[in-house]
This record gives C-alpha cells, structure tokens and sequence, in this order.
C-alpha cells in the first residue's frame, strides 16, 4: 500500500529559507561588532554595540529552528518514504556537500579571513602574508568544520535519530503513547512553555552554563550535541503529530514578544544576573522564539510563494559560500568612512547578490544544483 505523503509545507520551506538567510546578515554583522567572541576579524575603524545586539538576537534562535525543522523532514523522509531512502537521501545531500565543500573551502577560508585579518592589523603586505600560510601542504587539510559544522552534528544527530527510530519500531505502543503525549503537551501554548524549556534549563544546569556556544570542531562538544538533539527531536516527533502545527498560531505573536523581551533583558542585564535567573531565561527565550516565530510563518507563510520558493532553492548554495565573502569583502571596504551599520549593510548586500547571481547562472540549472538539491530547474 503506498503511503500518503504530506502535502508540501511552504510555511516551513520559507522558515527554513529565511533562518538560512539570516545567517548571512549575523556573519555580515559580526565584523562590525564590539564584542566578537570567537569571531576572528573585527574592523578596528567601524564597530557598534548594535550590531552586537543583532548577532545576539539571530543567534538565540536561528539554529534551535535550523535543527528543528531538520529532524521534521527527516522523520517525514524516514516514515513516508523508507528508512533505506531517507538514509541515501541525507547522504547525498548532507554527507556529500559537507565532505565537498569542507575539502574547497577550507583554503579559501584561510585565504579570505587571513587577508582580512592581515588589512586589519595594518599589514604593509596582507596578500603575501596569508599566501605563506600555504608553503605547506598540510594547511589545506581542515582543522575544524568551519560554518559546516550545522551539516556535521547533523549527520550525528540524523544517525542517533535513526538507531532510536529503528528500535521504537520494535515498540509500537510505546511509540503511540509517547507520541500521544507528546501531541498533548505541544498543542497548548502554556503547556508547551512550561514543559519545552525544562528540558533546555535542565541542561544549562547540569553543565553549569548558560547558553550553547557554536562547536565548530571535529571533536563532538557533548553540551553542543544534546542541545541540539533536542531540538531535531521535537522535530522529529512534531511531524508525528503534525496535525498540531496549525496551534502553533495560538500566542504566536505572544510567544515572539516573550522571546524578544527576554533577550533584551539578558542582553542589557546580563552582568547583573546570576546564573540561575540567566539560565531560566535563556531557556524560555529560546522556545519562545522557536514556538512564536514558527507560528508566525504558518499564519503568514503557508500560501506559494514563487519568490520564497526560488529563496528556498537558493537557500543551501547560499549557506555553504557566504562565509568567505563576509570574510574579504570587509578588507575591501575597509577605508569607506561610514558608519558600521552602513558597512554591515553593505557586505550583506554584495554577500547577497554574488550568491544568488552565482547560483541562478552555475548552479540552480547545472549539476551542482543537482548535487545540493536532488535537481535541475
């Protein structure tokens, strides 16, 4: 009997496309910010606590809904296509980009990030001093998984998913009673915020921590991998109990407004907070953000959209090359003497149009759209 497929999801095709996006303005923005963590270049002529809030903002929420939405169209490939078909699906399209573009870009990443850096530090000669980073062979071997590492803990989580779903097999009440619950705990907005940021509080306890920092490294971060987990599995289970994703629109400008006010605060107030006050907040600021903003994009995005569907094709090719262009392009502008919103602004939009021209005339009718997204258009 061939199983019924779910009709196509624009919403989350959009959502999925736009948190793709938003990557490029949180890397276009980190340059120009006062407190860059682990960022390595930062404009010493342009910088602004904005963009700091800016970063922080994305931040907070665009990768708990990348994952998200990942383990919601894993578990649709696994239950209505077959395991063995959603395997050699996240392959080609996961395994196989990652491994690709980790080997090309890796050079190109020591290339543009060290040239930057070298401008920055008022080198006489920026090009020949990151070109004597490659007198040795060993330096195009990759260290760490740069912005690849999304895809990285994916292949993980997507191998730890399957293993549970194969042996829940086994398990069919089981299965159906947690389903059930699940269904019920998630369809109410208060229920879903009193349950949903315990599991994330629980953690930031645990680990004594009060956020997750990005892992971008080929050894596992343990706190990075169940955090993460989290979030693909709610997935997981959400497309079980699908029929529940039209509730996400009750308090879904609420749920948007909770996240935002708790970010302000612990972005403003960070220093004079105690830890467990930080962890409560960062937890419900989280799922706050996930639950509202995903319900806005089901109220507002669930109607065709050629434009959002041509962003959501974009969408993989775009992630995969922004980050050396947000890496050069700062060096080129560097003399412009304008403010560093106006700078961020400004290597978004180059960031923007060099990826989407690349893509509408290399990739969207070549085989390396092929290779990204199962086509040719």
């Amino acid at each position: 009997m061939e199983k019924l497929k779910t009709e196509r999801l624009h919403s989350l095709d959009s959502l999925r496309a736009i948190m793709m996006m938003l990557g490029l303005v949180l890397h276009s923005a980190a340059t120009y910010s006062i407190d860059v963590g682990d960022w390595p270049i930062n404009d010493p002529k342009a910088m602004s606590y904005s963009n700091d809030f800016i970063v922080g903002l994305i931040h907070s929420f665009r990768m708990p809904i990348f994952f998200l939405i990942a383990g919601f169209f894993g578990s649709m490939l696994f239950y209505e296509k077959t395991p063995l078909k959603m395997i050699k699906n996240r392959i080609s399209r996961v395994v196989y980009p990652f491994l690709v573009f980790l080997i090309l870009l890796w050079p190109l990443m020591l290339l543009t990030f060290g040239y930057t850096k070298s401008v920055f530090a008022g080198s006489h000669d920026p090009f020949a001093e990151v070109v004597s980073i490659f007198s040795s062979p060993f330096a195009f071997i990759p260290r760490h998984t740069i912005h690849l590492w999304f895809l990285y803990y994916l292949i993980i989580i997507t191998i730890l998913t399957v293993l549970i779903a194969f042996q829940m097999k086994m398990f069919p009440r089981v299965r159906k009673e947690i389903i059930k619950i699940f269904k019920w705990m998630i369809q109410n907005p208060i229920r879903r915020l009193a349950f949903f940021p315990t599991l994330i509080f629980a953690l930031y306890f645990v680990s004594e921590i009060t956020e997750v920092e990005t892992a971008p490294f080929f050894f596992l971060n343990p706190i990075s991998l169940i955090f993460y987990f989290v979030f693909y599995l709610i997935g997981w289970l959400l497309f079980k109990s699908k029929d529940v994703l039209p509730s996400f629109k009750t308090a879904d400008w609420w749920c948007a407004f909770i996240g935002t006010g708790l970010f302000i605060t612990s972005f403003f107030y960070r220093d004079e907070l105690n830890e467990i006050p930080l962890m409560l907040i960062s937890a419900l600021m989280i799922w706050s953000f996930v639950f509202g903003i995903t319900g806005l994009f089901i109220r507002y995005g669930s109607n065709y959209s050629f434009k959002m569907r041509y962003i959501s094709d974009a969408s993989y090719w775009v992630y995969l090359v922004h980050l050396p262009l947000t890496g050069i392009i700062p060096a080129l502008i560097m003399d412009l003497t304008i403010p560093a919103s106006f700078k961020c602004l400004l290597v978004f939009a180059i960031t923007t149009l060099i990826c989407f021209v690349t893509y509408h005339y290399f990739v969207r009718t070549t085989f390396v759209g092929k290779f990204l997204n199962g086509r040719k258009y």
